[in-house]
């Protein structure tokens, strides 16, 4: 049954993303040129609509019965619209803010999915108590924002998202959640179907329709999948999600570092530092797809090693990303401390 459910989205979406296409057009949903954008031509956008109709179809299928199931689909819903009407007419940060935040609270207040606690490594307890509401409200705004901004290039973020998607899909079931599993999958297929119009070069974008709705999900589920457990478990959502956590936190760092207000837009994430590193575009889209992918390996390494050894694991994983990110110039072409280290003592 699952693989009709998961055939069903991915056919309804390869059928339905040149229909939303046309119909981006004929209201005016498109992403026009400007001096912080790759692309040279007007591009219908609004393709995020596909993907969640598409994730619909296997959902109606489905008809999962869990408690949180419903919530999911009304937040969900709750995001699409905040998603269109900013493809449509460019919502002000703030009002998009208040859809977020309004998607966030269905699941965490009437569908109860938050974390309450976490079991530290060598013993203890946190209990987070009233602050596990606005932490796991926090997780999830940060998460949908941070798949919004790594959607700069034909294809990246849908790409980026299904690497996620198998890899939380994939523990899941490893872990026996399968409720965590069969949503992820049923994502994972609305996102190729769509992949195929969307991979450079593009013929439609996901828009905010698209990228807050697979942040939103890919959030829930991340949270789902290893809420109440300990601290190095905790982690690995976040290695998972490495490549949009880490560009939002090195744009954070970059707008610090330069004395910039933090909500300044620049042309120095992961993939504009990439592109001007040399790499084409397809080349960026796939390098990227790559860093995910090792990022996914590393979250299940890091799964199955001992304390000691997740702590080595991680530990290689933040130098190497630290030497990744003043080789491309990722903060600034001048911050360079690890590398100017090892040159001093040659």
């Amino acid at each position: 049954m699952l693989y009709i459910i998961l055939i069903a989205s991915f056919i309804s979406s390869i059928v339905l993303t040149p229909l939303v296409k046309k119909f981006a057009i004929a209201i005016g949903a498109t992403d026009k040129p400007n001096h912080r954008k790759v692309h040279q031509k007007i591009m219908p956008r609004l393709g995020g609509l596909a993907i969640f109709l598409s994730f619909l179809v296997g959902y109606l299928l489905w008809m999962p019965t869990e408690e949180y199931a419903l919530p999911i689909l009304v937040g969900a819903l709750i995001i699409i619209i905040t998603g269109v009407f900013d493809d449509k007419f460019e919502l002000s940060a703030k009002t998009k803010l208040l859809g977020q935040l309004a998607a966030a609270l269905t699941v965490v207040l009437w569908g109860g999915a938050k974390v309450e606690f976490i079991n530290l490594p060598f013993g203890g307890m946190i209990e987070f108590g009233y602050l596990s509401i606005p932490l796991t409200i926090l997780w999830i705004v940060g998460v949908t924002n941070a798949i919004n901004l790594i959607d700069g290039l034909d294809g990246l973020a849908a790409g980026v998202s299904s690497i996620a998607l198998i890899s939380i899909s994939g523990m899941a079931i490893v872990m026996g959640d399968m409720f965590v599993a069969t949503m992820g999958a049923i994502v994972l297929a609305s996102t190729l179907g769509f992949l195929i119009y969307n991979f450079h070069p593009a013929k439609i974008f996901m828009g905010d329709t698209g990228a807050l709705f697979l942040g939103f999900i890919i959030s829930i589920l991340a949270l789902l999948g290893f809420k109440n457990i300990t601290v190095v478990s905790l982690i690995i959502p976040i290695i998972i999600l490495g490549v949009p956590i880490s560009d939002t936190f090195f744009a954070i760092i970059r707008r610090l570092y330069n004395k910039q207000p933090l909500s300044a837009p620049d042309k120095s994430h992961l993939h504009h530092c990439l592109l001007r590193f040399g790499l084409s575009h397809k080349q960026t889209v796939l390098v990227i797809y790559l860093i995910a992918a090792l990022f996914g390996m590393t979250a299940l390494i890091f799964s199955m090693s001992t304390q000691w050894g997740a702590i080595l694991v991680l530990a290689i994983m933040l130098l190497a990303i630290e030497l990744f990110v003043e080789v491309i110039g990722l903060i600034g072409s001048n911050y360079r401390p690890i590398l100017n280290l090892m040159r001093g003592r040659r």
